[in-house]
């Protein structure tokens, strides 16, 4: 029986692309790393969306004729900040965060 050099040439060279390409594709698509967001900022009690919906940062402290007790913002549905954060992201402010002791009057129970 004979061998190729040609065929086990081919073989290795093959062998060693098929070994390389994950390596490659990932050299390719790391770029500069992206940029950690930034934490939005607090919404402002002052802020006309927020005035308009009655927005507080203390729940506690609400007399609004909507307002239920015990609710806030950390069980409200449009607040999609991770339980147990103090502030965090909502729908209805998305350029802001608030306060997860806060209230508006848009709120709803998170199901």
């Amino acid at each position: 029986m004979q061998h190729d050099p040609g065929r086990r040439r081919f073989l290795l060279a093959a062998a060693t692309a098929t070994a390389s390409l994950p390596l490659l594709a990932g050299m390719a698509q790391a770029g500069p790393a992206p940029a950690a967001a930034a934490p939005l900022p607090r919404l402002p009690l002052a802020d006309p969306a927020a005035r308009a919906l009655a927005y507080t940062d203390n729940a506690a402290a609400v007399k609004h004729p909507a307002f239920k007790p015990g609710s806030s913002c950390a069980d409200c549905t449009f607040f999609k900040a991770a339980a147990g954060q103090a502030h965090g992201p909502c729908t209805l402010f998305p350029k802001h965060a608030v306060a997860a002791k806060g209230w508006c009057s848009a709120w709803a129970k998170k199901r």
